[in-house]
């Protein structure tokens, strides 16, 4: 069997089985939420951890297969599917739905996704943990609209194969700070307010409305998410529902510093549901 490998070193995830169970017990039992899609940050687990899991935690409970779209894709970039059979995670191998991949490339073509990325990657376990039997798409979509459309194209395969299909969005939110050149309202607690109740509100007002459009041009212009090609495909995968989108949480990585301090660099993380 031909099985993706981990790229990302230690300290992005607990690499132990016993580890993420502990994390996610509690999300586990509190699942309350049935979406179908949602959206999730993908930084290490120290950081956005905790919204990660809300998100996840929140999809529908009997999906077949989970497709986790991942992004850090400009426009102009073709739509990258990892075509191994496989990965590895630390709850064993996740089986890549490759007739689900198969039925959407009939729709939207794609090419081997075999960059070094953290997106997909750092969600797995998670996935892996909550939903056991389920699945495995791996994608990464790019930032402009045709994501939409291909969006709408997985649940087009999805419904054509009778398959039970649950999509995650991985993206962060503003990246602020000298490590992102990045610095439009200086520094302190005024430039990490203005990212919380502005920059990133912005955004996540954007996605509850649910208008592609919109979500691009605020990620572009505000540069308030790095992976916007991810939320396209997730509200095209959503586009025929008839329900709202909802806020789970908001953070930020400078949630973690020392009470008080706003850390030089810092990032924003979203946990969202679609329906």
């Amino acid at each position: 069997m031909n099985l993706r490998e981990p790229c990302l070193p230690p300290g992005w995830y607990p690499r132990q089985k016993e580890k993420i169970g502990e994390f996610l017990e509690p999300f586990e039992k509190s699942r309350s939420k049935t979406s179908p899609a949602v959206i999730a940050p993908h930084a290490g687990w120290y950081y956005s951890g905790h919204l990660s899991a809300l998100a996840v935690s929140s999809l529908v409970p009997n999906a077949e297969t989970i497709a986790v779209i991942g992004g850090h894709l400009p426009r102009g970039m073709p739509v990258l599917a990892a075509r191994e059979d496989g990965v590895k995670t630390p709850m064993g191998n996740m089986l890549i739905d490759r007739e689900l991949l198969a039925e959407f490339e009939k729709q939207v073509p794609s090419m081997p996704d075999s960059y070094r990325d953290n997106t997909v990657e750092v969600l797995l376990p998670m996935v892996h943990y909550l939903f056991p039997e389920s699945k495995l798409l791996w994608l990464r979509f790019p930032a402009e609209l045709s994501s939409f459309e291909a969006g709408k194209a997985l649940a087009k395969a999805a419904a054509a194969l009778g398959k039970r299909v649950a999509v995650i969005a991985s993206t962060d939110l503003t990246h602020y700070g000298d490590n992102y050149g990045f610095i439009p309202k200086g520094r302190g607690k005024a430039a990490l307010e203005w990212v919380k109740n502005t920059n990133d509100a912005a955004f996540i007002a954007a996605v509850l409305s649910k208008d592609p459009a919109l979500v691009l041009k605020r990620a572009e212009e505000d540069s308030s998410a790095c992976s916007a090609g991810a939320v396209l495909g997730a509200l095209g995968f959503t586009a025929a529902g008839p329900g709202e989108a909802e806020l789970l949480e908001y953070g930020t990585s400078a949630d973690f510093a020392e009470e008080g301090e706003v850390p030089s660099s810092f990032v924003g993380y979203a946990a969202i549901s679609l329906a």
